[in-house]
Formats: structure tokens, sequence, C-alpha cells
């Protein structure tokens, strides 16, 4: 992982610009400032298609390690695939999303 490049990203990276890296689906999200809070980085969740562009036009964004730590307690409820099978029998079929280029970070 680049500490470097993630630092040039935060301060040339346009606002909400993504930045792929090594493991599909995973991305670097920039951030914009807000009122008092200077620009941040954080990782966005998006699955991918066959050419490794996001799926979706904005993924799970994840700011912290403490967010992360409370999405996995989410995760781990069984209910929640049950839930999620129904949603899937009555949602239609998404649309496909167009290419997406851009540099990768290795992780």
């Amino acid at each position: 992982m680049s500490e470097d490049k993630l630092v040039s990203f935060l301060k040339t990276g346009s606002d909400w610009a993504r930045m792929k890296t090594t493991i599909p689906g995973l991305f670097v999200l920039k951030l914009p400032a807000y009122k008092n809070n200077p620009a941040k980085l954080a990782i966005e969740l998006n699955p991918v298609d066959e050419s490794g562009a996001p799926t979706k036009k904005r993924g799970l964004v994840i700011r912290s390690l403490k967010e992360l730590e409370e999405f996995n307690k989410i995760f781990q409820y069984d209910k929640l695939s049950s839930l999620l099978k129904i949603i899937d029998k009555i949602n239609p079929a998404p649309k496909k999303v167009g290419k997406f280029g851009e540099e990768i970070l290795e992780i």
C-alpha cells in the first residue's frame, strides 16, 4: 500500500474522485471539505463488473476503522441474508453501467 500515493490523491484529486485498488470492489474516495472539516479520504465498497468498473453510482462509504467494525457487526446477523433473499426476488434486475478507467492503488 502506498501512503505517498494516498497523500498525493488527497492533495490533488478532485472532490468525490474514486481511485481503484488491486482489490476488486474496493476504492479510495476523496471526500470534499465541508464547513470546518478538511477534505478526507474514505473507503468505498462497490461491486464491480467484468471490466472492474463499479456497478453502482455510489457504494458503501466507510470513513474510519470504527465505522468498519460497526458495519461488520451488522453483517453478522443471519436475518440480513434472509431479508436480502426476499428483496432479490421482489426487485427488478439492475441496469448495466458504463466503463470506468482510472489509476489503480496497489494494496
